[in-house]
């Protein structure tokens, strides 16, 4: 545990610290692991949203357009995590202080903790679907909370193995899904699909269908630097980040657009983000590949999850197994439930309320204002920190955050915006963001240039390493 005034002190670059570490993989590794997270059941079922709100071919143009602007951010945020070592929430200190930073951090662990239930309940779902089949046993609640304690006890005990085992599974979940292609395929004709007729009673639209997709970037950008800090140079992290997920998330997306569709033109009860629906469909191969994607993707954010409580602030010293506990046991019960499942469209809208104007934040600070670098002072807990702002907290970046988010809201839900609300938020938050610090550029504590800023920048684990290695020399 890192001393109270600084993180620098103990940094030994372990897979759970909050200290910088140094990447080794190279852009392959770094692609498989983004394509074998994002192989899972929540981006396949968000497929499931959108046909017949809007036509099958405005559905598949919106989900290639929105994942190749939400992975824009995504390689952004990620690039700064292998440029310095750092996960997310701890790069959040560059443009919030210090202290602000536990705002985005504390925000953070509610979308963790929200995604951990609705993935959970998924899984249950499923496995009470097939249980039922066989056995006529029915009780999805407490299903849900069986599979979230085995991926609380894989967090605890198996997060390494899992991470290592995560892209073979990767490999046995596309094979799945290229059964269910070709099942979909064999059965009807790409003009069946595009014949399906729109319900305009759904209120569905070219934007929200893009609005949600780019959403699901911004819903795994939290974990982005978390992920990328691995990688062993920057263009190995946005190569394999940018392929990776953008791979994943069509294949998901389009098999959930259309394996629902397939319902839809047999003429069965077609209900959205219902795993139940399309499992029935396309049988247990898919129930099962369904359940290890969730096993899979889970463990890793009740993981992440854990150590960002654990590392948010040295002073708590909290210890990862007590705090795993108790954040475990509140996953598990709040898996049960399941109405949750009723409003995840919501869910995936509040997140992007949240964190879209904190990513844009960060990218002005970190590419425009700081120059694309923070120094090892980022790691320093005490006012003599250059990122220590005034109290701790950059205000101005906590209004501009406020002031994105409410923007977000209400383009979403108050006034129809002909651009949707994602972008227009993300652009508002970058620019005020950057006029509000050039206008009080003079204020103390808020200055856009400050003469620590002439420390050496780059990876925040140079200076530990030269440290390092002239104690070795005396």
């Amino acid at each position: 545990m890192t001393s109270p005034e600084t993180m620098a002190v103990n940094l030994d670059g372990a897979e759970g610290s909050a200290g910088p570490v140094r990447g080794t993989q190279g852009p392959f590794r770094i692609g498989m692991i983004w394509l074998a997270a994002n192989l899972v059941v929540t981006t396949l079922l968000t497929g499931t949203l959108f046909v017949p709100g809007v036509s099958f071919a405005v559905a598949t143009t919106m989900i290639v357009v929105g994942t190749l602007i939400g992975v824009g951010v995504l390689v952004l945020v990620g690039n700064m995590g292998t440029r310095t070592g750092l996960p997310t929430m701890a790069l959040t200190r560059g443009s919030f202080g210090i202290r602000g930073s536990l705002l985005p951090a504390a925000a953070n662990l509610v979308v963790l903790m929200g995604w951990s239930w609705v993935q959970a309940m998924l899984a249950g779902v499923t496995v009470n679907a097939l249980v039922f089949s066989a056995t006529g046993f029915s009780n999805p609640a407490l299903f849900s909370a069986l599979c979230q304690g085995i991926v609380v006890v894989l967090a605890i005990f198996g997060h390494t193995g899992i991470s290592r085992v995560e892209p073979w599974l990767a490999v046995l979940i596309l094979v799945v899904m290229g059964f269910v292609f070709v099942a979909a395929f064999g059965t009807f004709a790409p003009g069946d699909f595009a014949a399906i007729p729109v319900d305009p009673e759904l209120g569905g639209s070219p934007l929200v269908t893009l609005d949600l997709v780019i959403a699901t970037a911004i819903s795994w950008t939290v974990l982005s630097a978390d992920m990328n800090r691995h990688a062993r140079s920057s263009v190995a992290g946005v190569v394999g980040a940018g392929v990776g997920y953008t791979l994943s998330t069509t294949i998901s997306m389009f098999l959930g657009l259309v394996a629902f569709s397939a319902v839809l033109l047999r003429g069965d009860d077609a209900i959205a983000f219902d795993p139940t629906v399309i499992v029935a469909e396309f049988g247990w191969p898919l129930g099962v590949a369904i359940f290890l994607s969730v096993m899979a993707t889970n463990t890793m954010v009740v993981f992440g999850m854990v150590t960002s409580v654990v590392n948010a602030q040295s002073r708590w010293h909290l210890r990862f197994l007590p705090t795993a506990i108790v954040l475990g046991t509140i996953s598990i019960i709040g898996s049960t439930f399941l109405g949750l499942l009723d409003q995840f469209t919501d869910f995936l809208f509040v997140i992007s309320a949240f964190f879209v104007p904190v990513f844009a934040i960060m990218i002005a600070d970190y590419y425009v204002l700081k120059r694309r670098g923070y120094s090892r002072q980022l790691l320093h807990e005490r006012p003599g920190s250059r990122y220590w702002y005034l109290g701790g907290a950059n205000w101005i970046a906590v209004l501009v955050w406020i002031v994105g988010a409410a923007v977000s809201y209400v383009l979403a839900y108050v006034t129809a915006s002909p651009i949707g609300a994602n972008i227009p938020a993300f652009v508002l938050s970058f620019a005020l963001y950057l006029a509000l610090m050039a206008a009080f550029g003079r204020v103390r504590g808020m200055r856009l240039r400050d003469p620590r800023d002439s420390a050496p920048t780059g990876h925040l684990l140079d200076g530990a390493d030269q440290t390092a290695a002239l104690r070795l020399e005396h």
